[in-house]
C-alpha cells in the first residue's frame, strides 16, 4: 500500500468524527419511508418520481432513519422473502435469485452505505397494507428470524440482495393478519443481536387505534425501540388535534411508560407527507408544525416524526424540512429546493413567485409584503400589517400572528434594522427541478458521485406507471 493510500484512509476516519451517529433517544429524529414511490401513485409527472435512496441522503438530507419498504412476503418461491421497491427495484425489472422471487437489488448496496456514512440509519420494513405476511408457529417464526439475520443484517448468505450492505434492523408494518408468533420472531432475531459489532433497532408502525389489532399484543410482550404511530386513516389521526376525545397520544405515552418491556421506547407521530399520500390525517405544515412542539413539550416518550413517504415529502415543497424545523426549532436545516406538484394527476406545477407587492417607503422599504401561497422557511422576513416578521420555520398560509405561531414580531415598520432583510419564495416550477431526473441514459446502478447527486433510473427500469403496480402504504379506514 502506497504512503498516499494510507493517507487517504486516514483522512477518510479523520472525517467520520465529524458524522453525526444517530440516536434513538432524541426526541427530534426524523423518519422517512422510502420504496414504494407513492407520489407515482397519483400523479404523472415523472420528474417527482421516487428516486434511488443516496438521493435523499446527500447534504440538504434531514431524515435520520430510512425504512425500506416493503418485504412483502415472507414465504414465497424457495421458501425465501420477496420485497419491492416500486420503480428502483421489483421482480418486475431486476433480476431475481434462483429458484425464488427475491430481487437482486446489490446495485443499492452503496446508496445504503452512502447513506449510514452520512449518520442515517436504513432499516428494512415487513409487512405493508397489501403484504403476504403472518407464522403459523413459533419454530417457523424463529427460523424465519435467523433467514432476516442472514439475508439483511450481520448474517451470511448466498441471497444478500443488497450484497455485502448490512442494514441497521428491522421495521414491523403489519397491517393484517394479526399478531400470532411475531413475539417469537422479535425475540430470536434480538438473540443475534446480544454481542454483535454494530447496534440493530427494532420498530413498528402500527395504527393509532389503541391497541392496535396486528401489534398490539406484540409490542407488549417484547421490547422494541420505537413506534411509528400512525396517525392517518383512522378518527384518531392529525385531522383530529383539537377533539381531545379521539385524539390519543397520551393513551402511547401511558403504554410505553407503564406496559412497553422496553420503558425508554420512543413513540413518533407518523403524519401523511402530503394530501395525497393517505385517505386522511393529512394536515399543512403550520398545522403539524403546531402539534410537533406541543406534543413535544407534553410527553417525554415523545421520539420524533416519520412521514410517508419519501416521494411525496419531497414533491410537497420539501414537507420533511418543514418537520425536522418544527422539531429542531428552525435550527440549520436547509432551504428546500424541490417544487410541491399539483395534487392532481397532471404533470402541471403549483408555482409561486415573490409577492410583487412591497412597502416602497419606511424602515420596510425592500421587505416583500407577506402573501398566502408562498411557501417561507426559517429566517425569512416579510412585513404584514405595518410590522416586520420573521419565520421561526418553514411555513405556508400562516398568517403572521396567528394562532399557529410560526412568525416573531420584529416590531413596527418604522425599525431601521429592518431595512436590509429580504424574503425568498421557496417554491419553483417543476420545469426548474426535472433535470434530477435527467440523462436517462445513464447507468441507474452505477455508484452515486461525492455530490450524492442522483443516478437516474436507467431505460431498463421503466417508469413506474408502466411496469409497476403501486403499493401506497395506505392502512385500515
Amino acid at each position: 500500500m502506497s504512503f498516499l493510500s494510507i493517507l487517504h484512509i486516514l483522512f477518510s476516519l479523520s472525517l467520520l468524527r465529524y458524522v453525526s451517529s444517530f440516536d434513538i433517544t432524541r426526541n427530534d429524529n426524523l423518519v422517512l419511508y422510502w420504496g414504494q414511490n407513492s407520489y407515482g401513485a397519483t400523479h404523472s409527472n415523472t420528474a417527482d418520481y421516487q428516486q434511488r435512496l443516496s438521493f435523499y441522503c446527500g447534504s440538504d438530507s434531514v431524515t435520520d432513519t430510512f425504512p425500506l419498504a416493503f418485504l412483502t412476503t415472507f414465504f414465497g418461491e424457495g421458501g425465501v422473502p420477496s420485497m419491492d421497491f416500486s420503480n428502483i427495484c421489483s421482480t418486475d425489472n431486476d433480476p431475481v435469485f434462483s429458484g425464488t422471487e427475491l430481487p437482486n437489488c446489490s446495485f443499492m448496496a452503496s446508496d445504503i452505505e452512502t447513506c449510514q456514512a452520512a449518520g442515517k440509519i436504513v432499516t428494512i420494513s415487513l409487512g405493508g397494507a397489501t403484504g403476504a405476511v403472518g407464522f403459523t408457529s413459533d419454530s417457523q417464526a424463529q427460523s424465519f428470524a435467523d433467514q432476516i439475520w442472514n439475508i439483511f443484517l450481520g448474517g451470511s448468505s448466498s441471497t444478500r440482495p443488497f450484497g455485502n450492505a448490512v442494514l441497521d434492523g428491522i421495521d414491523l408494518d403489519v397491517e393484517g393478519g394479526g399478531s400470532a408468533h411475531y413475539a417469537a420472531f422479535v425475540t430470536q432475531l434480538q438473540t443475534h443481536f446480544k454481542g454483535a459489532s454494530k447496534k440493530y433497532y427494532v420498530t413498528a408502525a402500527p395504527q393509532c387505534p389503541f391497541p392496535d389489532a396486528n401489534l398490539g399484543s406484540v409490542i407488549n410482550a417484547v421490547p422494541f425501540d420505537a413506534v411509528y404511530v400512525q396517525f392517518y386513516n383512522n378518527y384518531c389521526g392529525l385531522q383530529a388535534f383539537s377533539n381531545p376525545n379521539d385524539w390519543n397520544f397520551g393513551t402511547w405515552d401511558n403504554w410505553a411508560k407503564t406496559t412497553s418491556p422496553n420503558k425508554n421506547v420512543k413513540v413518533y407521530i407518523g403524519a401523511p407527507a402530503d394530501s395525497t399520500a393517505a385517505g386522511s390525517g393529512y394536515v399543512d405544515a403550520g398545522t403539524l408544525a403546531n402539534v410537533i412542539q406541543q406534543t413535544k413539550s407534553q410527553f417525554s416518550s415523545f421520539g420524533g416524526v416519520m412521514m410517508w413517504d419519501a416521494s411525496q415529502a419531497y414533491a410537497n415543497g420539501r414537507f420533511d424540512v418543514a418537520a425536522k424545523n418544527a422539531l429542531t426549532g428552525g435550527s440549520s436545516a436547509p432551504s428546500p429546493t424541490s417544487s410541491k406538484s399539483s395534487s392532481s394527476s397532471s404533470s402541471s406545477s403549483k408555482t409561486s413567485s415573490a409577492p410583487s407587492s412591497t412597502p416602497t417607503s419606511g424602515g420596510c422599504a425592500g421587505v416583500a409584503a407577506w402573501q398566502t401561497g408562498v411557501a417561507y422557511v426559517g429566517g425569512d422576513s416579510v412585513s404584514f400589517n405595518g410590522h416586520l416578521w420573521t419565520a421561526k420555520w418553514w411555513t405556508e398560509n400562516d398568517t403572521p400572528g396567528g394562532q399557529a405561531g410560526v412568525w416573531t414580531d420584529d416590531g413596527a415598520c418604522t425599525s431601521a434594522a429592518v431595512a436590509t432583510k429580504s424574503v425568498k419564495a421557496i417554491k419553483t416550477p417543476v420545469a426548474d427541478v426535472s433535470t434530477r431526473a435527467s440523462s436517462e441514459a445513464q447507468d441507474a446502478k452505477s455508484t452515486p458521485n461525492a455530490d450524492d447527486v442522483v443516478t437516474p433510473i436507467s431505460d431498463t427500469r421503466k417508469a413506474a406507471s408502466e411496469t409497476s403496480t403501486f403499493r401506497p402504504r395506505w392502512g385500515r379506514d
